[in-house]
């Protein structure tokens, strides 16, 4: 006999440990089945699960394991991403706890550290994952920079510089000047700040007292200006162009030019233009051929390219002193307060600064156009289709993408410098030295690079290089292009695009048909999760209190496409009592002898009652396969939890209570009635499965012998629409809509519970009496009626509804105080009405509109249509209480 209660922590682990051992989670190159591939997003090796992790990883794991029971060789393969400078950063602070400093230790003795601690920390995720109940095939588990993927990122480095498509350029970079190192744009964070604008007077050379004004947030960057820039349609400034400014402090001559990138209606309409210290300014700069000038060290502070006096002071330090001389010169004209945004590191936390030097380079625009023309035709298509827009918007607009990174723990670019500025790229030393001695006719000293690529440049590869590219194995004609990959829509650029044009150059093909985009997880009120919030959900914490299944069910049941998950504990705990209701139901079923039995054929089911719940069972898994196969995934867990809550729970278990245990009933009829509530027990543990992976499983063992076999492994069940009876459906659903209608007017007539009342019905429908004859027992016990009959025309103080072609005529002048109730309706009635009026002039509000949080906005629309229903039901309760 199944325990009283569900507790969720003496199975969880126990079912994992064994679903692993059977071998069950793994793809076969050699099968005939069609093959089902999904390629795991791959977690920091630093990271540990967070909702967003929880959220992708499910819905994988709920595509995995449908596709595997719909008899596909499912291909879910897993690993994790080297994630070169947070995984550097955790190793460096940990040195620097007992005095030790990566430059003192030497390249070699610090990678040792990492490896170290990749082998003993770095698994912490992927032991999360298993915790979750995730199914991805960990035997063929991949890290970035293993042996097969460090191959796989030096043969692609290699061909696509010999392709041009790699070279060297010295170009802005982000550069962050505490962890010195380019960043890539998602590693830099935009903070608002409140800060100044000054406004600075340029003398024009040869014009006594005439000046031109320009305005910056950044004046210490002046000591590199190489020009000023006016729209060549401001005639103010018509007569200036071709002529120089001064530059003050420096006392250099910088051209003023033309061009129509200036705005004329903005502040002054002139601009100071930095090649070296803007990424807008280094485009003007090379339109117009100006001179760069890079006044920055590597620390960001002042070098010798500015005046004696400003050298080695810091960037803020050297700011106050160009203010304070601008002053002295009478060239500050004005200050004033604004508001901007500034980029800081996401891990060292300081202003980044555009950094002109020398780096690798990607030609991203020239790749980009394949991968443009692929989700053009269709051959991926992204999910919802709307972030195809945004997918075109960056791809028909992307730079030249910067793949050097300046750190030690990464993919060490295979180039090697040698004399004479020579550069040799080669796949080992080996071959780099042979290219040196072919060019020098000799021996000649290489010494390699000491960047290394960009993680995004490795994870690019990783639809491919995790199915032993560049060799031709197997697996990679077997599983590549992956049906779908499942991700943020936060990454699309950073890793889905790049995907996208590493598979087309090298594979020739897409990497994956579809692209699922889900959205973010917000705290109940919509508001992003943070830690300064205080508002983070740990997953963890979740499955402790909950269980994976609490968890797992709640995120598939708010994952709707394009809509933001507004994740609280109040529905994680709801979702839970939705698993102590399919546990007591199967207790509930156990203890009347309805248990699964392999042998029961439901088309053989006579009753209208079983033959209803056959066909209802076989439309909610047709419906559940389409929504699966669509990625509906809030609509797969809605249909299951409409069939077993109400369906099966609420509805066929209480039509056929006195089918078991009443003693006239047909013995015959009882055990089809048996063997039938088992069978669809089966059934809801089999939908339920891909989603509430643990429970099922354990009622699935627990409820009847299986010759070994697990509910991992069982087939999804096909039904065809034969199955459905139709008229049997319609005779049921007829019942369930009257005892709903019938309980709906005792709820908002405020009926008492146990009044047992009189139920008179009219209709033209010519079988009416035979379907009265043959519901009238669970009519009158579900809806808790003294009665129910055919009557031509309603009793005096009865209260009308239409349901299903009959009329339903409901006294209730003799259970409730008519007076009192219609007045707590007008009561109810005006305290809605004027939430609603309050709530309707928020709405009216342009100012509010405009500026309101988004997540408020949701809310008072939500109430503002929650009201609105209710007033239409209260009225319409109080118009037939008046009628009464």
């Amino acid at each position: 006999m199944l325990d009283k209660t569900f507790e969720h922590n003496a199975i969880e682990q126990s079912h994992y440990a064994l679903w692993e051992q059977t071998g069950a989670f793994r793809a076969h190159a050699d099968s005939v089945k069609t093959p089902h591939t999904i390629m795991m997003p791959p977690p920091n090796v630093t990271g540990t699960l967070h909702i967003g992790h929880a959220l992708t990883n499910t819905l994988q794991d709920i595509l995995t394991r449908y596709h595997r029971m719909a008899g596909r060789d499912a291909l879910w393969l897993p690993g994790t991403d080297h994630a070169g400078i947070a995984t550097q950063m955790v190793v460096e602070r940990q040195l620097d706890a007992k005095g030790l400093k990566r430059r003192d230790m030497g390249r070699t003795a610090f990678l040792d550290k990492v490896w170290e601690w990749k082998a003993e920390s770095g698994g912490t995720i992927i032991r999360q994952l298993r915790r979750l109940g995730c199914t991805p095939d960990w035997t063929r588990e991949r890290f970035t920079m293993d042996e097969g993927l460090s191959k796989a990122v030096r043969h692609a480095f290699v061909q696509m510089h010999r392709d041009g498509l790699i070279y060297r350029d010295k170009r802005l970079v982000n550069w962050d000047p505490k962890l010195h190192t380019a960043l890539s744009d998602i590693e830099v964070v935009q903070k608002e700040n409140k800060g100044h604008m000054w406004h600075i007077r340029y003398p024009i050379e040869g014009q006594e007292e005439r000046f031109i004004t320009i305005a910056t947030t950044r004046p210490e960057t002046m000591l590199g200006d190489t020009a000023i820039v006016v729209n060549p349609d401001d005639e103010r400034y018509q007569d200036l162009v071709g002529k120089f400014a001064v530059l003050p402090i420096v006392d250099r001559l910088i051209p003023i030019i033309a061009d129509s990138y200036v705005d004329k209606e903005f502040g002054s309409g002139a601009m100071k233009v930095t090649p070296a210290h803007d990424f807008n300014d280094f485009e003007l700069g090379k339109r117009h051929g100006l001179e760069v000038i890079n006044i920055f060290d590597l620390n960001a502070h002042i070098n010798d390219n500015a005046p004696a006096e400003y050298r080695g002071l810091d960037r803020y330090a050297a700011r106050k002193k160009v203010l304070h001389e601008l002053e002295a010169q009478d060239l500050l004209a004005s200050v004033e307060d604004v508001t901007n945004t500034l980029p800081f590191g996401d891990r060292s936390d300081v202003v980044i600064e555009p950094y002109l030097m020398d780096q690798w380079y990607c030609d991203a625009p020239k790749l980009a156009v394949e991968a443009i023309k692929a989700v053009e035709d269709g051959r991926t298509e992204f999910v919802p289709k709307n972030w195809e827009n945004t997918y075109f918007e960056w791809m028909r607009n992307i730079q030249p993408w910067c793949i050097s990174r300046q750190l030690w723990w990464g993919h060490q670019i295979p180039a090697w410098f040698g004399p004479e500025g020579s550069i040799f790229v080669a796949e080992t030393e080996e071959e780099a030295y042979t290219q040196a001695r072919a060019q020098f006719g000799q021996a000649v000293k290489l010494t390699q690079d000491d960047d290394v690529l960009d993680t995004w440049f490795s994870s690019g590869l990783w639809p491919f290089s995790t199915l032993g590219w560049p060799d031709k194995t197997p697996e990679l004609a077997r599983y590549y292009p992956g049906d779908v990959l499942i991700t943020g829509f936060d990454i699309i650029f950073f890793w889905v695009a790049r995907m996208m044009m590493m598979g087309l150059y090298f594979m020739k093909e897409v990497p994956f048909r579809k692209v699922y985009l889900h959205a973010l997880v917000r705290d109940a009120k919509g508001q992003k999760m943070s830690k300064s919030k205080g508002n983070v959900i740990d997953p963890l914490d979740i499955v402790e209190k909950y269980g994976a299944d609490a968890l797992r069910f709640t995120i598939t049941a708010m994952a709707a496409q394009g809509r933001d998950i507004r994740m609280s504990e109040d529905r994680i705990e709801g979702y839970r009592n939705f698993a102590t209701k399919l546990w007591n139901a199967a207790r509930y079923c156990q203890m009347n002898g309805c248990l699964p039995r392999g042998d029961v054929d439901p088309y053989a089911a006579k009753h209208t009652l079983n033959r209803w719940i056959v066909g209802a069972v076989a439309q909610a898994q047709r419906d559940m396969a389409t929504a699966f196969e669509t990625f509906r995934f809030n609509e797969a867990a809605n249909i299951a939890y409409q069939f077993t809550w109400g369906t099966f729970c609420d509805w066929y278990l209480e039509f056929t209570k006195p089918l078991l245990t009443g003693e006239g009933t047909d013995p015959a009829l009882k055990q089809e009635t048996r063997d039938i509530t088992g069978w669809v027990l089966d059934q809801i543990l089999l939908m339920l499965n891909p989603i509430m992976p643990f429970i099922t499983e354990e009622l699935y063992e627990s409820l009847a012998p299986r010759d070994a076999k697990r509910l991992l492994t069982s087939q999804w069940p096909r039904f065809d629409a034969k199955t459905v009876d139709q008229a049997a459906e319609k005779d049921v659903e007829q019942l369930i809509k009257v005892i709903t209608a019938i309980r709906s007017v005792r709820a908002d007539m405020n009926v008492p519970a146990g009044a047992q009342i009189p139920l008179c019905i009219s209709t033209s429908q010519s079988d009416a009496a035979d379907w009265l004859d043959r519901y009238h027992d669970i009519l009158n016990r579900m809806a808790r009626l003294e009665s129910s009959v055919l009557a031509p025309a309603a009793p005096k103080g009865a209260v009308q509804t239409i349901v299903a072609g009959m009329t339903l005529a409901i006294p209730v002048a003799a259970y409730i105080d008519l007076d009192k109730e219609r007045e707590r309706l007008r009561k109810e009635i005006g305290k809605l009405s004027d939430n609603l009026t309050r709530i309707e002039d928020k709405l009216k509000n342009d100012n509010f509109v405009q500026n309101a949080p988004a997540e408020i906005l949701a809310e008072q629309k939500s109430r503002q249509a929650e009201m609105t229903t209710l007033i239409a039901k209260f009225t319409q309760a109080l118009d037939q209480l008046e009628a009464a």
